[in-house]
């Protein structure tokens, strides 16, 4: 029986049908459906769970801002909206996904005419929308499509083992009503999918009509229907079987027209429901996700190119005009009105490369603004904003043809929507960012006073710009140019090295000189262009990097009456590939992350041209890791001292990318042969680089650690030790007070093992004070610092401590943090985050690069934390151990990082320790108070971290919009 195929209704469809759109913390998406849904001549319920009411008009829906709900109370939001229905039918729609109207209608006018069937839909389409265009994705195949017996277990049993998921078909609402009023509070996502479809055939028949019901949104990561349901369905440990057991109970309590069996054979069919759904899952029978073609959006024509792929399959109700000229309807919307995370990641480059087009330049002209508002359409044709600017122009000139082409067009996007992109991408980084270095610039009385103040101190520092053009790229080059000669800053010259022609003789003593170079010969030039240059401080850039407005304009004042500086850091904006921009703030100078990341640290220095001659200029051998050998001969030479961070962006560059460049390893190798190492460099990533010092001597390490009260704790920590420790020459001092448990005596007193002492106070002691005392018992040249409720991870532990520790310039080496669940706990310690002492990165997983690699690269901090810290006995002793009587309750292991690198020493963290902890800080206010204020400078400006950064929330994130206080630069 197929049952009465009919699309007639006896009712007007708004008395008929209610779309119930679901939606949580995605406005855009949710004011596109809106859009789309509201077309249709039936209800719209709107079900937003969203925690604040967001902006739009929804007056032409049934709004209900649900916010009690949140994300994880969709089965209490879906009740909430069930129970207000007052219309015989309705379907849930997810609110990015198109269902279409006449689908509806139809499934409706099928229902109406056969009171037998409880639910029907027709087949779906996925699709992904990305920055220029829409994937089509099969996910349906060609299924039974009646399920019309009369005998409610064969329904089930055929629908489940063809399973086509059927959350969104169109529904009798008293069905629905009577699922979500016996639905357990509580069930997750997947069991009421599951329970779902179960109830819906035990019910009452269904149908899948054969024509297109719903083009849905591909889920970016796995499916939602063969990762988590199939898992509840066929999971074995003792908590999915007890959840599968108990919603077997709950489901054989339902009024369904399954009758007839008792208990066990009831439980017996939901169980072989569940091996039909589960093995249809697994097999594929019914469920695909498969790329079939793909849609690009022609700017110019203003239609989509499809391209298909080499498998389609017509027998499923997709391939006809009507559908495809309906896809296109759904394209436009989706590109007038982006919604969609890969969408807006690949948009985000297209608007930042449309805002540089867009930006006035000092030679324009009428056809050059024209020309570039051109190749800004072209990039994207949905931007409202360049469309707007482009018929302004184009009216300008009287283009009688182009304009009104234009203004047709623009009319046609708002008459869908008239927001344009410019409030998104603000809130993305590359908008953030352009709008945040807007503010950095001086306001004209500002300027004034700035040029009154150099030109009383001799017109400040001369930078000398050398711009490598080897490629010979005019319009790179040319970028780079306007930058300078638009920036406040008119105190440099600039060489070009180009392999080209130059435009124009020119001598040193031009603003701008053009030197003609060969790829073999131009590191020659450049040193001789570095010796007749007047210039102060050099800076070498590439053809197409941009300059910053204020950059150099904040260097001169900064650079003007500095002392002992060799050369100084700056920070910079790169742009990926795509075009979206990202920031690259780096810390104070940091030898440790130097070495580690070069491409991310080594790049754009001001470098003091006095320097630069003394160490020999730089080195032709290392032509691909220029200014990184440069820097590591100015610290063979002058030491760590005069090296100095300038937190100000200078550039806008392209984005540094991590590759192999066998330049880079040889000057690394070559620095560490003059420091005395025979060193083996190795890369898990390539362009970042771990060093193995491969010192000679095995000294004794005597590993502290202070018992708490929790006995279990404290065996895990010392049986991680015994057991994982692959380093044999070391010795665990257990410090404990004398009044523990018995349960902990009688432990510590059995303890049979040459490695391991038990220490005891012959009083009560703060941890630290255990700590302090023990370390005058230590036998070891070197002490680790470990705490009881840590776990060490991996077995080379302390040799990867010893690796820095022995190292003359190192003071103090800590440990990488992670939780149980793999999430980092703790990752090297930052002053004034959040308010106090915090650590970045917390919750991401283990594995996670982070801002610049911080997270898996080797690097100096201020402080790290003693949860697993090694230190020199002779270094801690100087230093007067932990501080027992000011940061008993907290933070004394801050306070001894801070107390080594006051004495010279550098603090370094290794991701190559992995320890398991919670990472918890201490809640010691009192102590936190006296930290700040012994430490104040510290604070006020963390070296391993950077002031443009954020102190709030996870660390490493753009910090709010600050203007440049230029009044204090002049003071």
């Amino acid at each position: 029986m197929q049952g009465k195929y009919s699309s007639e209704l006896a009712l007007p469809l708004n008395e008929l049908l209610t779309v119930v759109l679901i939606t949580h913390n995605r406005p855009a998406f949710l004011r596109r459906a809106v859009k789309y849904y509201s077309s249709l001549p039936c209800r719209i319920m709107v079900l937003d769970s969203t925690p604040e009411r967001p902006e739009g008009d929804f007056s032409a829906v049934d709004y209900h801002h649900v916010p009690q709900f949140a994300y994880w109370g969709m089965q209490s939001k879906l009740a909430y909206g069930v129970e207000r229905l007052t219309t015989p039918y309705m379907v849930l729609a997810a609110d990015d996904d198109f269902i279409l109207h006449d689908s509806l209608a139809e499934s409706v006018g099928f229902l109406q005419a056969n009171q037998d069937y409880g639910m029907c839909h027709g087949y779906c389409l996925m699709y992904l929308s990305l920055a220029h265009g829409v994937s089509y994705y099969r996910r349906d195949k060609k299924v039974q499509e009646d399920y019309a017996s009369e005998r409610a277990q064969d329904r089930v049993i055929d629908y489940m083992s063809q399973y086509i998921p059927p959350f969104y078909a169109v529904t009798r609402t008293d069905l629905m009503k009577t699922w979500h009023s016996a639905l357990p509070p509580g069930t997750s996502f997947q069991w009421q999918e599951i329970g779902h479809v179960y109830f819906l055939l035990a019910s009452a028949k269904a149908r899948i009509l054969p024509m297109p019901y719903v083009v849905r949104e591909i889920n970016y990561g796995a499916s939602e229907h063969s990762t988590d349901v199939y898992h509840s369905l066929t999971y074995v440990d003792s908590k999915s079987v007890a959840e599968r057991e108990a919603f077997t109970d709950f489901l054989i309590t339902l009024p369904t027209e399954i009758n007839g069996l008792d208990t066990e054979q009831a439980k017996a069919f939901v169980e072989q429901s569940y091996e039909a759904m589960a093995e249809s899952l697994r097999t594929g029978r019914a469920l695909a996700a498969e790329l079939i073609f793909e849609s690009t959006w022609n700017q110019h024509s203003k239609v989509p190119d499809r391209r298909f792929g080499p498998l389609q399959y017509v027998e499923m109700p997709f391939y006809n005009q009507a559908f495809f000229d309906r896809l296109e309807q759904f394209e436009f919307m989706l590109h007038a009105m982006p919604a969609g995370r890969m969408q807006l990641e690949g948009l985000e480059g297209i608007w930042a490369r449309q805002t540089h087009l867009l930006q006035a330049r000092n030679n324009d002209n009428p056809e050059s603004v024209l020309d570039r508002l051109w190749q800004a359409h072209d990039l994207n044709a949905f931007n409202r904003n360049v469309l707007k600017r482009l018929a302004g122009q184009l009216d300008l000139l009287g283009d009688a043809e182009a304009a009104p082409a234009i203004h047709e067009w623009i009319a046609r996007l708002e008459s869908l929507s008239v927001d344009d992109h410019r409030a998104v991408f603000d809130n993305m980084t590359s908008g953030r960012l352009l709008n945040w270095l807007a503010a950095r610039a001086p306001s004209e009385q500002q300027f004034e006073s700035i040029r009154q103040h150099l030109a009383t101190n001799g017109g400040g520092p001369q930078f000398g710009i050398f711009l490598l053009d080897l490629d010979n790229d005019i319009d790179k080059l040319q970028v780079s140019l306007d930058s300078l000669l638009e920036g406040h800053c008119k105190a440099f010259k600039i060489v070009v090295l180009t392999t080209g022609e130059p435009p124009a003789a020119t001598t040193a003593q031009n603003i701008l000189h053009f030197v003609r170079v060969t790829p073999g010969n131009f590191v020659d030039r450049l040193n001789q262009s570095i010796r007749q240059s007047p210039c102060d401080w050099m800076l070498l850039a590439q053809a197409g990097d941009e300059f910053t407005s204020s950059g150099l304009l904040r260097a001169s004042l900064e650079l003007m009456s500095v002392e002992g500086v060799h050369a100084v850091a700056t920070d910079e904006v790169q742009r990926k590939e795509g075009g979206a921009l990202i920031d690259v703030f780096r810390p104070g100078f940091n030898l440790d992350l130097l070495q580690s990341v070069p491409s991310l640290m080594a790049r754009h220095w001001l470098i003091r041209r006095e320097v630069l001659l003394e160490v020999g200029g730089y080195q032709s051998d290392f032509h691909k890791a220029l200014e990184f050998d440069l820097l590591l001969r100015i610290i063979e030479q002058e030491g760590l001292g005069g090296l100095a961070h300038l937190d100000e962006p200078l550039l806008i560059t392209q984005a540094a990318v991590l590759e192999e460049n066998a330049h880079e390893r040889q000057a690394l190798l070559r620095h560490l042969g003059h420091r005395g190492y025979k060193a083996r460099i190795s890369s898990t990533v390539p362009g970042t680089y771990q060093i193995d010092y491969r010192h000679c001597e095995q000294p004794k390490v005597s590993i502290i650690l202070p018992a708490g009260g929790d006995l279990a704790e404290l065996q895990r920590c010392l049986n991680g030790v015994l057991l994982r420790t692959r380093y044999t020459r070391y010795e665990v001092l257990i410090a404990a007070n004398p009044h523990l448990s018995a349960a902990i005596n009688d432990w510590l007193g059995s303890l049979q093992n040459a490695r391991v002492r038990v220490l005891y106070a012959d009083r009560p002691l703060t941890e630290v004070a255990l700590c302090n005392a023990a370390s005058q018992e230590a036998q070891g040249e070197y002490l680790v610092l470990l705490a009881a409720d840590s776990e060490v991870v991996n077995p080379n532990w302390l040799e990867s401590l010893l690796n820095h520790a022995q190292r003359p310039e190192v003071g103090i080496v800590g440990a990488k943090m992670i939780d149980r669940d793999g999430k980092i706990s703790q990752a090297g310690l930052i002053l004034g985050l959040n308010g106090g002492v915090g650590s970045a990165f917390i919750g991401e997983t283990h594995t996670t690069e982070g801002y610049m690699q911080r997270l898996v690269v080797e690097q100096n901090y201020s402080a790290v934390s003693k949860v697993c810290l090694m230190v020199r006995k002779e270094l801690f002793d100087a230093l007067g151990g932990l501080d027992e009587v000011t940061f008993a309750d907290g933070f004394s292991d801050v306070d001894l990082c801070l107390k080594a690198g006051q004495a010279g020493y550098l603090t370094v963290w290794t991701p190559l320790v992995q320890v398991l902890h919670t990472g918890e800080l201490p809640q010691a206010p009192e102590a936190l108070a006296a930290l700040r204020e012994k430490w104040s400078a510290a604070f006020a400006q963390d070296p391993a971290y950077n002031a443009n950064l954020a102190l709030t929330g996870k660390g490493f994130t753009l910090g709010d919009s600050a203007p440049i206080n230029w009044a204090q630069l002049l003071a």
